[in-house]
């Protein structure tokens, strides 16, 4: 019996040493910021000018690279006005991922809107990364 004590013992010691090993932290370290630029609808590439189309009301988030640019393009679907703009909060590089982060603005509540729906979307281009994109 006492043998068994001690198998147990050095068991639950080896499983903890083992689960302490295999712990990671989810906290991505920034390498850098990217330098990007918002583009106007004239600027969007004809063929990702299609793919957002196809989309129509939907939110959506997606990415295209023709291998020169990386486009990051986050769409807030059908909102009730116009007047809306995004913020680009953040856009960085860490060791595995492009991060980045989009926030909607809502219209100033001082300007009279148009009561026309809108979908208000926003393409970022940055420099080509192989890199998975993680929409925040």
């Amino acid at each position: 019996m006492k043998r068994f004590g001690c198998f147990f013992v050095a068991l639950m010691m080896t499983m903890g040493v083992l689960a302490g090993c295999s712990l990671q932290s989810d906290e991505q370290v920034k390498l850098r910021d990217l330098d990007f630029t918002i583009l106007s609808e004239e600027m969007i590439p004809e063929e990702l000018m299609g793919i957002i189309a196809e989309k129509g009301t939907e939110a959506f988030k997606l990415t295209y690279s023709d291998n020169n640019y990386l486009y990051i393009c986050v769409g807030y679907g059908e909102q009730a006005t116009g007047g809306y703009s995004i913020a680009v909060n953040e856009l960085y590089l860490t060791d595995n991922a492009v991060y980045v982060d989009t926030t909607l603005l809502g219209p100033d509540a001082s300007e009279k809107n148009n009561q026309v729906p809108s979908c208000p979307f926003v393409v970022i281009k940055t420099e080509y990364l192989d890199e998975t994109v993680i929409f925040e």
